[in-house]
């Protein structure tokens, strides 16, 4: 990375296993701190772009600060990063069966407050869940914290039928799509 100072403006440990994948190893994590809800009628789209722009903004570091935002959306409706059981319940029960969008944005904000931005959009399908698949899900607590109450890199792969677009972009941290802004910032990527 040379002289480039970056801060990752997540918790992640995904987004920083993701971020090494490519080479690059932050010199300082700071997850930003925002209020996550959605607006009124807000697109699902429009959200991952704008929380993705707001933790980029929220975090005061030198340099460049990367974040990014991931959001199920079954239709129009924004599902939740689940921290209940029966949130994490209620949702796969909504995905059994059917498909749903994964929006990652990606955002690189220089030190001058100009950023650059990204958004990876997949399609991803489950199986017809059981409720003996969803309890045992459920039990594996891998849904907490996650949007939609699953993550695609655990158990719950194995309940996916397909995916159209990303997996690292259902992980959290599109690659092709944060290489891109790296390089076009004069960061050295694999």
């Amino acid at each position: 990375m040379g002289s480039l100072h970056l801060t990752l403006a997540s918790a992640s440990p995904r987004r920083r296993d993701l971020l090494a994948r490519l080479g690059v190893t932050p010199h300082a994590v700071m997850p930003a701190d925002i209020d996550e809800s959605p607006l009124k009628d807000e697109r699902p789209r429009d959200y991952a772009l704008r929380m993705g722009r707001e933790k980029a903004l929220a975090v005061e570091a030198p340099g460049f600060v990367l974040a990014g935002d991931t959001v199920v959306a079954a239709g129009r409706r924004i599902l939740p990063k689940t921290e209940e059981e029966s949130e994490a319940r209620d949702c796969l029960k909504l995905l059994s069966g059917r498909r749903h969008v994964v929006l990652t944005s990606v955002v690189l904000r220089a030190s001058d407050g100009t950023h650059r931005e990204r958004l990876n959009e997949n399609v991803v399908r489950f199986k017809n869940l059981s409720a003996q698949e969803i309890e045992a899900y459920i039990a594996s607590d891998e849904w907490r914290g996650k949007a939609g109450g699953y993550a695609i890199q655990g158990q719950a792969e194995g309940l996916i039928q397909w995916i159209k677009g990303s997996h690292s972009g259902i992980m959290g941290l599109p690659l092709y799509e944060t290489r891109a802004l790296l390089k076009s910032a004069g960061f050295a990527v694999a």
